[in-house]
């Protein structure tokens, strides 16, 4: 005897119709909510408290530097560790190292710049070993390239201190910045993975300026307007780009410009003569003080390169940490430029998790 499912002149035929019908709605729905995501802009948003942060413990990952240790150089308030970055138009997944490490299992990922890169690459760092406590690994440095590696990954994630990404040559007249030459860019071929940073050097002046001489073409000088200086090396760093990546090999992101925190009436606090005692972030999305000049130049030169570099735009929500530097508790000295590990850094590779997904 044949089975038949009918009600109210609603057949079987039809509930099939229906399903469907919303199958495909819903199939619909999770395409747009995954474009919406993949356009939303990760870098716009506010910090929130979240008592599930920070993503690891400073005590469980060994190898922090002292300038990025903040707690075990004295800091005494954790606060700062437990804020989350809330894009205004979607959420951050949060960071699985697991999954990291599988998605790049045998990858060389490499970040290029001065100490802020550094600060970046420890994080990750940290971020992974705290995830995977058992993996094996391996630190090591050769010149001015450190590697951390999984060996049972394949994974290394390099640091190669440059902190102009242009070179800087020992001549017979002293030591010459030669903003049209990248020598220094053999290193960086073949990576599976660069992220690039410069900016906090280019205004350094006296005995901690590397340099004697500043030369672009033939000419040779003695000095320069620095935010000039700083986009001819980035227009050199752009061609070295578009003539030596291949985007179906190697993703390629730019840091951005990491903000300092030396003036409080930046952020509506002129009795603030520099970071100390600043135990919370703006709450809000905008910072008062407005961008660093620098960042429109940075802008201005990245969309000039043809080939694809996605900015890791953490200028703004960083401005926003004016809690997250080392202050009295990194080196011997006020730091305000820096980032306290746990801290800022880890939402800059959390970003950059999600940007890689």
């Amino acid at each position: 005897m044949g089975f038949r499912v009918f009600c109210c002149g609603f057949s079987f035929a039809s509930f099939v119709v229906l399903l469907h019908s919303a199958v495909l709605i819903l199939l619909l729905l999770v395409h747009h909510k995954a474009s919406a995501a993949s356009q939303c802009d990760f870098f716009t948003g506010r910090w929130v408290p979240d008592k599930t942060y920070p993503l690891y413990h400073p005590a469980v990952c060994p190898f922090i530097e002292r300038e990025f240790s903040c707690q075990k150089n004295g800091r005494p308030d954790l606060d700062y560790t437990q804020y989350r970055w809330q894009p205004l138009g979607c959420y951050l997944l949060r960071f699985n190292g697991q999954d990291f490490m599988e998605r790049l299992r045998g990858k060389r990922i490499m970040f290029v710049g001065d100490s802020l890169s550094r600060n970046q690459w420890q994080s990750l760092t940290c971020m992974l070993h705290s995830a995977l406590p058992n993996a094996k690994y391996n630190l090591t440095r050769q010149q001015d390239v450190s590697t951390f590696s999984f060996p049972d990954y394949g994974v290394e994630i390099m640091l190669d201190r440059n902190v102009y990404l242009v070179d800087v040559v020992r001549e017979e007249i002293g030591r010459v910045l030669k903003l049209d030459s990248i020598e220094g860019g053999k290193v960086w071929k073949g990576m599976d993975m660069l992220i690039f940073n410069t900016w906090h050097w280019w205004n350094r002046r006296g005995p901690s300026q590397p340099w004697d001489y500043i030369q672009e073409g033939t000419k040779i000088s003695k000095d320069m307007d620095r935010m000039l200086a700083f986009q001819k090396a980035l227009a050199t760093w752009a061609r070295w780009v578009d003539l030596n990546i291949d985007p179906n090999k190697t993703l390629v992101f730019f840091q951005g410009i990491s903000p300092s925190h030396y003036n409080g009436s930046q952020w509506n606090e002129p009795s603030a003569k520099n970071c100390v005692g600043q135990k919370e972030p703006l709450f809000g999305s905008i910072y008062p003080g407005g961008l660093p000049p620098a960042v429109g130049v940075l802008k201005s030169e990245l969309r000039k390169v043809t080939k694809p570099v996605k900015l890791l735009d953490i200028t703004n929500l960083s401005l926003l940490r004016k809690d997250g530097h080392p202050s009295l508790y990194g080196l011997a000295r006020m730091d305000c430029s820096h980032w306290c590990l746990a801290g800022v850094p880890d939402t800059w590779n959390q970003i950059l998790y999600n940007l890689i997904l």
